[in-house]
């Protein structure tokens, strides 16, 4: 196939063209760098500047992983616009590709995996997350209820569209770990308030790996919890990084520091959702790494 991956020069979208191209299909990449990201991705990708770039060159299938990264400064109203842009905007131009495929060769890619993010839910306390789950209202729901209806409306052109809810990517040299390690490696890491928030997480492989099957498996559509079986409290993550590394964790950060440095995005480490992907399991996906301890160590061992 043709694939045509935004975010594909990301943490994420790396690995995940690397496993494409593995697999023997052609990469489309979309960047606005396209000779800064050259030398990141596998030889003979074609990278063109803007999703609308590639109507002459239809692809047969899209995986969206555009977005700025949601915690990388405080969301004031202006970060907020941007975070939703960069989403929201990215997706609009894939369903506007979309439409004019059909309108002058008359077909379609096949499927969309679009990205979403554990935020869909909100905060959800201890209780356990399914797909089936209604969200809790807050901004983090708010930006990824708009970007995937931003990503549904292809389905409009035939295009079986799935929404990956992603919790925190793990794995060596990016994505979660990469702030977290520092602090842990000098024993200085310790639980964000009391702990008890749950953080659904899965390997980065494991990760690529679903939206390999979500690609190829012609029936499913619709949301999927992208995240591992066995979700862990912000504590029981804490506990298990320290004694991967063999460091103490004896340095917690309270509430009240978070809130006053990070503002509403310390929602972001405060809350959380036991989330579960249970429409992965009931489809046959099957993780190689589905407890923490097993990841930790294959990423850290």
């Amino acid at each position: 196939m043709r694939v045509l991956i935004t975010g594909g020069s990301g943490f994420v979208g790396q690995r995940l063209c690397r496993r494409l191209k593995e697999a023997g299909h052609r990469l489309l990449v979309v960047s606005r760098e396209p000779d800064a990201v050259r030398g990141r991705l596998p030889e003979g990708t074609d990278i063109r500047r803007s999703v609308l770039d590639f109507v002459d060159t239809p692809p047969d299938a899209i995986v969206n992983l555009a977005g700025e990264s949601i915690a990388d400064r405080r969301w004031s109203d202006e970060q907020k616009e941007r975070l939703i842009d960069s989403r929201v905007n990215i997706t609009g131009d894939l369903v506007m590709l979309c439409e004019q495929l059909q309108a002058s060769q008359g077909r379609t890619p096949k499927v969309m995996v679009s990205a979403s993010a554990m935020g869909y839910y909100g905060d959800q306390g201890d209780r356990e997350v399914t797909e089936q789950t209604p969200p809790h209202d807050e901004f983090a729901h708010r930006l990824c209820k708009r970007w995937e209806e931003a990503a549904s409306e292809a389905a409009d052109f035939g295009v079986r569209v799935v929404l990956l809810r992603i919790g925190l990517v793990l794995d060596a040299g990016g994505g979660s770990l990469k702030k977290m390690l520092p602090p842990f490696k000098l024993g200085l890491g310790g639980r964000f308030g009391d702990g008890k928030q749950f953080m659904p997480w899965i390997h980065r492989e494991d990760l690529v790996s679903a939206i390999l099957f979500l690609l190829e498996r012609h029936e499913l559509e619709g949301p999927f919890n992208g995240s591992a079986p066995h979700p862990v409290t912000n504590a029981e993550f804490t506990r298990l990084l320290s004694k991967q590394l063999g460091r103490p964790a004896l340095m917690p950060v309270p509430a009240i520091v978070l809130e006053t440095a990070f503002g509403e995005m310390a929602r972001l480490l405060l809350t959380g959702a036991d989330m579960r992907p249970a429409r992965l399991q009931e489809a046959g996906f099957e993780f190689r790494f589905p407890t923490l301890e097993a990841a930790l160590a294959d990423i850290l061992g």
